[in-house]
């Protein structure tokens, strides 16, 4: 474990709001990201997910691609591999993942552009276990944005009601054995920064998670066991003027003696509301931050989406 990432005890949260906010801060600040300790997710649910994503990849090609909805952006239901590229990266990542999206209630506005996700009939509990796990991440996540509010002196619910019906996604990742060697200079996932508010990540199997400092130096993030690793996302550099920043990151591949093992890793991708305008908090201009030009949640995702290569740039 390196310095960087001095792991947060979530029960202090119960004990000390002001002291936990302080440490989160601090750790966006610094480097982007966050390691938590203690968090509520509860074991059986991860590993109900984790099951049903590695018995939803074992499927045939063809059973899996019934889920490929690459019309609709692919965001919800399976990406092949090769798909998706870090921007500014014409070298696809190599893995493919499933997305599960947010139990909208009927009528809901938002339904013209967040789809339901589809349900996976070749695996008898696929549907429960990932849906469980969405909604424990979902809660966990507004609970922490209590915690980056009172950093940045908003009040605790400041972010309620900007991500409570928010674009937000569970990625079920699988980068795939590596029988042989990958071509040189490549790696699992190239270098990117989220789009999103916040990032939840699950401890993955395989190591491979590098931060990059801004000092230039990528950092590995080898969380404890039990452990959830944070980070801020595009939209709430943008949303803090740049105050908290969204980090690059990548997924470098493993020694020659873990290649031929798969790794599966657990990201929620936390997202305003489609409808919220994305504008400097005045708070952190004051302190030196950067204003850009207001923009929806939903025009930054699309955005974003057509450089990553999910969606075709329009012609």
């Amino acid at each position: 474990m390196t310095q960087y990432f001095e792991p947060i005890p979530y029960p202090l949260w119960h004990t000390d709001k002001a002291g936990f906010a302080e440490k989160l801060g601090k750790s966006f600040r610094e480097t982007g990201f966050a390691v938590i300790t203690g968090h509520p997710i509860q074991q059986p649910v991860i590993d109900d997910n984790l099951a049903a994503t590695k018995a939803f990849f074992a499927l045939p090609e063809a059973a899996k691609e019934t889920y490929h909805d690459a019309p609709g952006g692919r965001q919800r239901g399976y990406t092949p591999f090769g798909t998706e590229n870090a921007k500014g990266q014409a070298q696809a990542d190599l893995k493919e993942f499933w997305h599960t999206g947010r139990d909208l209630p009927p009528g809901s506005p938002y339904r013209a552009t967040m789809k339901d996700t589809p349900s996976v009939s070749e695996v008898a509990d696929f549907d429960r276990a990932t849906h469980t796990l969405y909604t424990a991440l979902d809660d966990f996540g507004a609970d922490l944005l209590k915690g980056v509010a009172l950093h940045l002196n908003l009040p605790e619910d400041w972010f309620a009601d900007k991500v409570n019906f928010g674009n937000s996604i569970l990625r079920l990742l699988h980068y795939p054995p590596q029988m042989n060697p990958p071509p040189e200079g490549s790696v699992r996932a190239g270098a990117h920064e989220d789009i999103n508010v916040i990032t939840l990540l699950l401890g993955a199997e395989e190591a491979g998670l590098e931060v990059k400092h801004r000092s230039g130096k990528w950092l590995a993030v080898n969380p404890p066991p039990g452990a959830l690793v944070i980070n801020c996302g595009d939209m709430l550099q943008r949303y803090t003027g740049g105050v908290l920043p969204s980090t690059t990151h990548r997924v470098v591949n493993p020694a020659p003696e873990r290649a031929r093992f798969p790794r599966y890793s657990t990201p929620f991708f936390l997202h305003f509301n489609q409808d919220f305008m994305i504008e400097a908090l005045p708070g952190c201009l004051a302190e030196g931050g950067k204003a850009q030009p207001p923009i929806t949640a939903q025009d930054f995702l699309m955005e974003r989406l057509r450089e990553i290569g999910l969606v075709k740039e329009r012609s």
